[in-house]
């Protein structure tokens, strides 16, 4: 076996690449070795078998092929403007061939009236159907490259790697000739005979094999589900090894539930509990008294009431003798959960404290000691609350709020803040697949709130062009005269920054003109803002001073604002699903009818009518985010990104492979159950593939 071979030659040994296409595969597709060549996987096949007639050819045509001879050819232009043309015959019809680079090379080959198989793509140029830069081979070369048997693997490519003759068809023959020593020199595998045998699993080599050149669909479809399966079951191998690592080791036992929480319970609680909520705090409670460390994570829509289950859980701490913090990714959102959690605490005896990177030094210097000697017993913060001077007389619960703003570092940190480990539960607003959150925090277990609190009406969805702008201000007037408030977001993307900013304050000095004070106020929040202007601004809406808050989605999480009702989405379609559903999310927090309205340009995509159609159809956040996943690919999901390291993978894809990552999960899972760190010796096989791919790939190395 000679996995080596493949890892260490450099790219230059393989045929047809030169050093200066080895450093565009390395800058472009970040292919080094030749067993990265292997692994770049198709992402299309087209079949080869058909041949065309020209007449039935026509610009609806993605691909065609054609059997036929050069009749002439001539060139146009000149220096950098030259091009070749050709005419091509079958026999009856001609078509026109076109060459805007490499138009040398071809002169010096191409020969008149000899027979050659042309491949490509038809475009309509001046009424008449075309092919520019197309495949061409003569019926000998075609025949020994196996071209017109069948399935035809096509490769994404850069603009820069097509300027280096590393188009589609330039790499997949790059990439064949190397699949010719797999003759000689095959891969070792990496799953063993068994798994291979009880998931009835092509054999790697074959595998790659027919991944980059399929005998026919079936052997393709097989080729696929072995690679799938290889890739999800890595990762959840990982995970799962992770995981027995962290439940394994000894924590907290929290064995009684007295006064705080049973206070609590009975005089504090704003609204009685959902089924959802009494699951979920069930589930915790089950963890935290077993004596190993709670690793949880709390998936809950936006409004379906995260926060009061943290809050009891905290109380499960105090109750057990232990302090509690609570972690918030911004100031705003650190202030909203103190204001909350302090009044709802306070009167039962508990004393809670906040800490941010604004807390005043002399505050800081009274906090710390009282943090220290157990005074404070509930501490609500942001990341300040990781710093080192920030120490616990005997902290048991951290509870991380929108855990995606954090890294898996930053969690660990929370670890270190006690002798032994304490409990930690972490929430998102954004909901997330089951396939993806079982790939993304395989490490942790998953309790889910998927009820809405008694009394919440559902909020009403609408898409509404911008050429009706009367119609969407009459009804904000409305919704103001009855006392209520309306949020308008406009986008703001890093790309498009400066242009979004002109239109933030084009549309913010819109408003100003239409709605006119002093009968209306209008505050607007952006990120270029200090944190002391946004927070004023903010406090203006959040007080009912200010009618309407013009906004970026810095407004996104952290906002808490029971009066507004209205949501009005400017340039909607330039946001993805779950990102629309967590800003319509900032109304609804009353006991008033909330509306969103999605607001577009006329002309838009049929994926963003789509977009839009499931927004106006339904709130349910996890139908959203599926949808969302099949849309977008795992990938862009909002909030799936932990230590800056993406969710990439080679062939699997989370949205539409979730039957294999479940049969990969449960193989994984039976293995670490057997052999936890993975030491008998037919287990080594993980091992090594374990870590050749957090070395050498460096794909799944930081995710926890």
């Amino acid at each position: 076996m000679s996995t080596a071979f493949y890892r260490t030659r450099e790219l230059t040994h393989c045929r047809g690449v030169s050093p200066r296409k080895a450093e565009v595969l390395k800058g472009e597709i970040e292919v080094f070795h030749p067993e990265d060549l292997l692994y770049y996987f198709p992402y299309r096949y087209i079949d080869r078998s058909k041949f065309y007639s020209i007449r039935e050819i026509s610009g609806a045509n993605t691909y065609v092929q054609i059997k036929g001879k050069i009749v002439s050819m001539k060139t146009v232009g000149k220096g950098r403007q030259l091009r070749l043309t050709a005419e091509f015959s079958d026999g009856r019809d001609s078509i026109s061939l076109v060459w805007f680079q490499g138009v040398q090379y071809f002169i010096d080959r191409i020969q008149i009236d000899k027979e050659y198989i042309i491949f490509g793509k038809p475009t309509v140029f001046g009424g008449r159907c075309q092919i520019a830069h197309p495949e061409m081979d003569t019926i000998e070369s075609a025949s020994k490259k196996h071209l017109t048997n069948g399935l035809m693997s096509m490769y994404n490519t850069s603009d820069k790697m097509k300027r280096n003759y590393l188009d589609s068809a330039g790499l997949r023959q790059i990439i064949m000739d190397e699949l010719q020593n797999l003759k000689t020199s095959p891969l070792e595998e990496t799953l063993p005979a068994d798994i291979r045998e009880r998931e009835n699993l092509m054999e790697l080599n074959r595998a790659i094999w027919n991944i980059h050149s399929p005998e026919n669909s079936q052997t393709l479809a097989e080729a696929q589900y072995r690679l799938k399966f290889e890739e999800l079951f890595y990762i959840q191998l990982k995970m799962q090894r992770a995981y027995k690592r962290q439940i394994n080791e000894h924590g907290l036992v929290f064995s009684r539930i007295a006064d705080y929480f049973n206070n609590f319970y009975n005089q504090q609680l704003p609204f009685p509990l959902t089924g959802a909520q009494k699951r979920v705090l069930k589930e915790i409670r089950e963890d935290v008294r077993t004596g190993k460390q709670m690793n949880r994570l709390l998936q809950g829509d936006v409004g379906s009431g995260k926060t009061l289950v943290a809050t009891m859980t905290m109380l499960m701490a105090l109750d057990n003798g232990y302090q509690a913090c609570l972690l918030a990714p911004t100031e705003i959102l650190a202030n909203q959960h103190f204001e909350t959690i302090f009044n709802q605490l306070t009167p039962i005896g508990v004393n809670v404290a906040l800490l941010t990177g604004s807390t005043k030094a002399a505050v800081r210097k009274k906090l710390l000691p009282s943090i220290k000697s157990g005074e404070t017993q509930v501490l609500i913060g942001t990341h300040a609350i990781l710093e080192d001077t920030v120490e616990f007389a005997n902290l048991g619960m951290a509870i991380i709020d929108e855990q995606h703003r954090f890294g898996v570092e930053q969690r660990s940190k929370l670890w270190h803040k006690n002798t032994v480990p304490p409990h930690i539960l972490v929430m998102t607003a954004t909901p997330i697949p089951r396939t993806l959150a079982m790939t993304l925090y395989g490490d942790l277990s998953v309790s889910v709130i998927d009820e809405l609190p008694p009394g919440r009406k559902p909020i009403q969805t609408y898409h509404q062009y911008d050429t009706n702008r009367e119609r969407l201000y009459h009804f904000m007037r409305m919704e103001i005269a009855k006392g209520r408030q309306v949020y308008v977001v406009f986008p703001l993307i890093k790309e498009s920054e400066k242009l979004d900013f002109e239109n933030l304050t084009a549309g913010y000095q819109r408003l100003c003109a239409v709605f006119p004070q002093p009968q209306y106020n209008i505050c607007m929040v952006h990120g270029k803002m200090t944190t002391e202007e946004k927070d004023e601004n903010m406090q203006k809406f959040v007080s009912g001073q200010a009618n309407i808050m013009v906004a970026t989605t810095v407004i996104e999480v952290g906002v808490n604002v029971p009066n507004a009702s209205v949501m009005v989405i400017e340039s909607a379609e330039r946001f993805g699903l779950s990102q629309l559903h967590q800003l319509r999310g900032r109304v609804g927090r009353g006991a008033d009818q909330s509306y969103c309205i999605l607001v577009t340009d006329v002309k838009l995509a049929k994926e963003t009518i789509r977009r839009m159609e499931i927004m106006t159809r339904t709130n349910d956040g996890f139908e959203i985010a599926e949808a969302d996943l099949r849309m977008r690919g795992e990938g862009d999901i909002e909030g799936t990104q932990q230590s800056g390291t993406p969710m990439k993978m080679r062939i699997a894809n989370i949205a539409t492979d979730g039957v294999i990552l479940m049969r990969a999960r449960d193989a994984s899972i039976a293995i670490i159950a057997n052999d936890p760190d993975l030491k008998l010796p037919e287990n080594q096989i993980y091992v090594n593939q374990l870590a050749h791919l957090a070395r050498e790939l460096n794909i799944w190395g930081n995710i926890s």
